[in-house]
């Protein structure tokens, strides 16, 4: 069974390259090859993408298990955008793949704009994922981009080195195209043109884009509204421990007006988000188990056995924040009984998840 499963994954890119062939008469067979080669590159590259998307998908607000799940290096508000951008790079070399110069030379400069700004956003991506705090597989996402790069460099050096007689011929009815169509058909001319027209190209994206609900600069808040990678800017709640995260840990995801994160510690060898509670509640333990051992295995004992159930069920920012207001008077006895019986109560809370 396992040698016919193999046979048959083995057999599909050679089924593939047949009817592949049979679609690409008229080119040569090296040439088929090559084009071949370049489509199973992109379609692995996507897989692998995907891949690491269902590994790697989490949003930065939400609170997860960091050996079993990870933070996505795009935040998904803004994905419509990177969507977009790769939509058309996709258009563009498809267009330039099976058509090159023979397009009308307008045609031709807004496929050449399209693969430019792909090769711009695929180098970005690999800039957000070269980098991340915790380790994670990012070269699933890395085949992607470097294929894109490959592709669209290659597409270019293509058409740049074929004659453009056919496109000097081609002619519009409307006279203001048909003006843009004579003045770049000279090829000396039209890398010019493709620099000039990639503002009002990607201005036309932008505003097609807000029609759609993304921000005027998606574009760079689909990298930096993430957590743990290159261009990440928000902070993430606290990693949920492999057998269960605590609830007070889990009361941070609340909103931050109400929680009042104050910086990052570590816990268990991982940077989490804390606030004045946390360490409060932390801090109290710790004098616990220093005074009074016997009793913190107790009550360690009962938080671990009915505090990870219930923290389970603190899944959105409203009970997150109702469970801070709950602990509100459980913190201040803490306080208080810190007060009473250490030397350096504020020391003690300060020195919490330090690394």
């Amino acid at each position: 069974m396992e040698i016919f499963i193999i046979l048959s994954i083995l057999s599909v890119p050679v089924i593939g390259y047949l009817i592949y062939r049979q679609i690409r008469q008229q080119v040569s067979t090296p040439t088929k090859i090559v084009e071949y080669i370049f489509i199973v590159a992109l379609c692995l590259s996507f897989l692998l993408f995907c891949f690491g998307l269902m590994m790697y998908g989490s949003h930065h607000t939400e609170a997860i298990d960091i050996v079993d799940n990870g933070y996505s290096p795009f935040a998904s508000e803004h994905s419509l955008t990177l969507i977009l951008l790769f939509g058309t790079t996709l258009f563009g070399s498809i267009k330039l793949w099976l058509k090159g110069r023979s397009l009308p030379p307008l045609l031709f400069v807004l496929t050449l704009i399209f693969v430019v700004l792909g090769i711009i956003i695929s180098f970005f991506v690999l800039l957000q994922i070269s980098s991340n705090t915790q380790f994670y597989d990012a070269w699933l996402f890395g085949f992607l981009p470097v294929t894109n790069i490959i592709t669209a460099i290659t597409l270019i050096y293509k058409v740049i080195a074929e004659e453009a007689t056919e496109a000097s011929n081609k002619t519009y009815r409307n006279k203001f195209l048909n003006y843009l169509n004579q003045k770049m058909a000279h090829t000396a001319h039209q890398p010019l043109y493709v620099i000039i027209l990639l503002v009002p190209i990607w201005i036309m994206i932008v505003a097609i884009l807000m029609l759609f609900g993304q921000e005027a600069d998606s574009i760079s808040k689909v990298f930096t509204e993430t957590t743990t990678w290159n261009f990440s800017t928000k902070t993430h709640p606290p990693f949920l421990d492999h057998r269960g995260h605590y609830l007070c840990t889990v009361a941070i995801c609340g909103d931050p007006k109400v929680v009042k994160p104050l910086r990052l510690g570590k816990r268990h060898g991982y940077e989490i988000v804390v606030n004045r509670q946390l360490l409060i509640a932390n801090a109290f333990e710790e004098l616990i188990s220093e005074s009074w051992p016997a009793a913190h295995k107790i009550i360690r004992g009962l938080y671990d056995k009915y505090g990870y159930p219930l923290s389970k069920k603190v899944t959105s920012v409203e009970r997150s924040n109702l469970v801070y207001r709950l602990m509100k008077p459980l913190e201040y006895f803490f306080l208080l009984c810190l007060y009473l019986y250490s030397e350096k109560p504020e020391e003690k809370i300060a020195r919490q998840y330090q690394s």
